[in-house]
């Protein structure tokens, strides 16, 4: 099967689960408190639907335009603008008859489910594959840094990571997680220790540059394939071959091998290699821009059985898992609300890098994997959380708001405000939809 249909599959998978997970966190407390409920659509039916079936008093379909999903229920403002509803005088079973708290509880529904799948995922795999991580401690000669953001900065590769913010990680993908929204970092290079304090636009300058590499792990040069326009296609080389010097120079790690072959452009040169445990050389030709055409190849478990870094392997009871799944949890819900600060916050630039649909689509591997699948999923339920907190209208964060208002103050704001309120918010949110699936547009056809 094809790769990107492998990830189209995970990502509709993914986000349809979420959306009618997160309907249902609304439906479910508006039919315990008797409020009708018109319609239940995964996506929307702009003038069509795919499928649909009444059950009851409420319609359940899907809808063409793949935009979210949503709930219809009586007498609420809401995207449906329903303003001959509206207009008429309030019915026991409509949304605005309810209490205060009851609205709430209804609005405030769709959020919490999404936080309790995340939950629930976080520790169902914590409980089933454990925790996998490569120590931090274990890396000795620093890490690959090719990215100009960073090289500007004076961080060279054999930098190593000391600590973020003051704070020391043992686990590589956690100090990856928290170098994005870092003000400092503390490097050590040569046995000396240094501070780097990070500009305010580190992560707008990060996500819009052309090169996405960051903090890279170093490794060896394993033969992964020889390419058919090389010069050196007949010379023997296989796939896991691991090469280990040229012209008797030793080279250890893949990132040395560029710079050094630009000492032989055009000449031939002596390699040295293991092969299933023995050494031998090879002699090769570069290129005249100083390439091998040679593919690099190799697993991460490779890699580690080589000696470069220590993979930790971590497993969970039962009921400990529900400890580090709360973990997990409030580390992520945290992690991404800092980003957002970031976004929000015009002089970091990040919102540059804020992206749409093609982004989320991405993050998916292009080989199926239930564990990175459910990983994924959790991270986009808490990212759907927060984004539906914000108080904006026709988010459900807006709404939020203004009950807050009327239950703190006892004063309801009118039917007409929330409809000018409504529309007001789905333009903004039309708005961002535009902006983010720009950004994503403008990088595929210009970066």
């Amino acid at each position: 099967m094809s790769p990107i249909i492998i990830k189209a599959l995970q990502f509709l998978l993914s986000l349809s689960l979420l959306i009618v997970l997160h309907e249902l966190g609304h439906f479910i407390p508006a039919k315990l408190f008797k409020t009708r409920v018109e319609k239940f659509y995964l996506f929307f039916d702009v003038k069509y639907s795919l499928f649909k079936k009444k059950i009851g008093e409420t319609v359940y379909g899907i809808g063409w335009l793949p935009l979210g999903g949503y709930v219809k229920i009586s007498g609420m403002i809401d995207e449906s603008m329903d303003t001959d509803q509206m207009a008429q005088e309030p019915k026991p079973w409509e949304f605005r008859s309810k209490p205060a708290w009851q609205r709430l509880i209804i609005m405030l529904g769709g959020v919490t489910v999404n936080f309790l799948i995340a939950f629930v995922i976080y520790i169902l795999t914590s409980f089933y594959y454990g925790d996998t991580d490569i120590s931090t401690s274990s890396i000795n000669d620093g890490y690959w840094i090719t990215n100009p953001v960073l090289t500007d900065l004076g961080i060279e590769t054999g930098d190593n990571i000391v600590s973020i913010n003051g704070e020391r990680y043992e686990n590589y993908s956690d100090l990856r997680k928290n170098l994005i929204t870092a003000d400092r970092i503390t490097l050590e290079r040569d046995g000396n220790r240094r501070v780097v304090e990070l500009p305010e636009d580190f992560l707008g300058k990060l996500s819009t540059g052309t090169n996405l590499t960051f903090f890279e792990l170093r490794v060896p040069f394993i033969v992964g394939q020889v390419s058919d326009s090389s010069l050196n296609i007949g010379t023997g080389l296989k796939k896991g071959d691991v090469f280990t010097k040229l012209d008797g120079t030793p080279l250890p790690y893949y990132d040395q091998y560029s710079g050094f072959l630009d000492g032989y452009k055009g000449e031939e040169i002596v390699a040295e290699i293991k092969r299933e445990g023995n050494t031998q050389e090879i002699e090769l030709k570069v290129s005249e821009d100083g390439k091998l055409g040679i593919f690099a190849g190799g697993t991460i478990m490779e890699i580690a059985e080589m000696g470069y870094f220590d993979i930790v392997e971590k497993k969970y009871g039962f009921f400990e898992s529900f400890n580090v799944g709360t973990k997990k949890l409030f580390n992520q819900i945290g992690s991404y609300w800092q980003q957002l600060e970031k976004i929000f916050t015009p002089s970091t630039g990040a919102y540059k890098g804020v992206g749409g649909f093609k982004a989320i689509f991405d993050i998916f591997p292009s080989t199926w994997s239930w564990q990175a699948f459910w990983g994924i999923t959790a991270f986009l339920s808490i990212m759907l959380a927060v984004l539906n907190l914000l108080p904006i209208p026709a988010l459900d964060g807006g709404h939020v708001m203004f009950l807050i208002y009327e239950m703190a103050t006892g004063r309801k704001p009118t039917d007409k405000f929330l409809e000018y309120a409504q529309m007001v918010g789905f333009f903004l949110l039309l708005g961002l939809i535009i902006f983010a699936n720009g950004n994503d547009i403008y990088k595929a056809v210009f970066k």
